[in-house]
């Protein structure tokens, strides 16, 4: 993943203008001056030294291989031009060739319409072909199915940036009249037309495809044994990408975009769904700038351009002032009062190092404190809701009182009785307390709850060389260097009086 490195430091540019060098050419086998020479006829010249520093750098990433060519040059000069070379690795080739199409992605791509035919037609004939008695020769299969899988991801991929373009404009909200207007007679419209064509090829596809199907591995067959391409290589350690259908998974992701097969969906309803989907937001668009125009509302187009001027005519000070007032983008910190006592971080600890504090959702989505859900109704009857809790409480009080029984009845073998869930609870709620309490003699610390029902105390005296350890039916508590006594509260008042 360091490949993708040089793509996001400040000097990004000069490292994408001299990988765009070495991709211009085919095994590609440059020094820093010739690197150096090829940016300066394409009018971005760089000094011989810096581009030597970017491509080292480049090669620390792992973009750039340093080259095992031996230097060959008659005189001194020719071998200091000569030496220090570099090629492309492929997960640079592959990180240079994604970034330009991504630089590039801001403009509306064409879908290649007419691929679609061409691959049906080609199955159809190919399906013929097969079905001929002895079949098709492996050498006419193989053009054919490398010219079929070329034209289908043609049309897969100029499909997919289509309707990406389209849902990134039919979601913007600062669209006036005439580019909704331009945008809806234009991109809706080709849509549409791209759905019938891929309506009326999907039968001839689909119909071509179930002949083909029984003949598929036999063809398959044919076309590895006319070309064995790089298969010889499957014996070492080298991947090997094969070419797109010569495999049988390539023909099962063709046949799936056409039919559905196991309920996942094909890719011509997923065509349908994304056109429906491009007909709501426009149509949400529409109903927005009605209210806008009808109603006298006003939309986020003119207040955005409203801002724009604002902060176009402000000083830098004022333009912070308005940015932060209308996004919220306030600088960065930490203030106390988030998680009431539990807060520990000062004013100066970083929000990149603290914990994260849950917001509320209807500041966290809505920006406002104004309560959400459903209000009462008058006379709505709340009788079953107040006995449930009622019944709660019964029964948690019942559960403490069965458990301060079982305690009581253990005093004097905290260490050998195993306790219950609910005793075992309450034996950690009065250690806690006990422990939090200021010692009332030394290496003492009594704890004995107020509770007039359970009338239970605890004490726990520290003794370095003792380890109390109290069993539960969940597992063993250990405590090291103290030991606990559990009393009752009455026993004490019998035997004081």
């Amino acid at each position: 993943m360091t490949a993708y490195t040089y793509l996001t430091v400040p000097e990004r540019a000069d490292y994408i203008a001299v990988m765009r060098v070495f991709t211009g050419t085919l095994l590609a086998d440059l020094s820093a001056h010739e690197v150096a020479e090829k940016l300066a006829h394409s009018g971005d010249p760089k000094p011989v030294d810096l581009v030597a520093l970017r491509l080292d750098q480049l090669r620390a990433w792992g973009a750039l291989l340093p080259s095992a060519r031996p230097v060959r040059a008659a005189t001194v000069t020719e071998y200091q031009r000569s030496r220090g070379r570099y090629q492309l690795s492929p997960a640079g080739e592959m990180v240079q060739r994604h970034s330009d199409e991504l630089l590039a992605a801001d403009s509306v791509r064409e879908v290649s319409r007419e691929l679609l035919g061409l691959v049906a037609e080609g199955l159809t004939a190919l399906r013929d072909l097969a079905q001929e008695p002895g079949g098709v020769a492996g050498q006419d299969a193989l053009g054919r199915v490398s010219t079929i899988f070329a034209q289908f991801e043609r049309f897969v991929e100029s499909v997919r940036e289509f309707y990406a373009y389209l849902g990134h404009v039919l979601n913007r909200f600062d669209l006036g009249d005439t580019e909704f207007r331009v945008f809806k007679d234009v991109l809706l419209d080709y849509a549409e037309t791209i759905t019938e064509d891929v309506a009326r090829q999907t039968p001839v596809i689909r119909e071509a495809l179930d002949g083909l199907w029984p003949v598929l591995p036999d063809l398959l067959a044919r076309i590895d044994a006319a070309d064995q391409g790089l298969s010889a290589l499957g014996d070492s350690d080298v991947r090997i990408r094969r070419s797109s259908g010569r495999h049988l998974r390539d023909w099962q992701e063709l046949r799936g975009w056409f039919i559905d097969s196991g309920g996942r969906g094909s890719g011509v309803g997923q065509l349908r769904l994304a056109t429906m989907k491009a007909l709501q937001s426009l149509l949400g668009n529409a109903k927005r700038m009605l209210r806008s125009s009808a109603m006298g509302e006003l939309s986020r187009r003119n207040d955005l351009l409203r801002l724009a001027r604002w902060v176009d005519a402000a000083d830098d000070s004022q333009a912070h002032d308005l940015v932060a007032a209308a996004f919220g983008m306030y600088g960065v910190r930490h203030l106390g009062g988030a998680r009431g006592d539990r807060d520990t971080a000062t004013s100066s600890t970083s929000w990149w190092h603290d914990d994260p504090v849950d917001v509320p959702v209807s500041i966290r989505e809505r920006g406002d404190r104004r309560p959400r859900g459903a209000v009462r109704r008058e006379g709505e009857d709340y009788t079953q809701a107040r006995r449930d809790l009622l019944r709660t409480a019964r029964e948690r009080e019942e559960r403490r009182a069965a458990g301060a029984a079982e305690l009581v009845a253990a005093a004097g073998r905290e260490d050998t009785v195993v306790f219950s869930a609910a005793a075992f609870e309450l034996f950690n709620e009065l250690l806690g307390r006990a422990m939090a309490q200021p010692s009332g003699e030394p290496g003492s610390r009594v704890f004995r709850t107020a509770d007039a029902g359970l009338r239970l105390s605890l004490e726990v005296r520290e003794q370095a060389d003792r380890t109390t350890v109290v069993h539960s039916r969940g597992g063993d508590l250990v405590l090291e260097g103290c030991t606990v006594h559990l009393s009752s509260s009455r026993t004490r008042e019998a035997t004081g009086s």
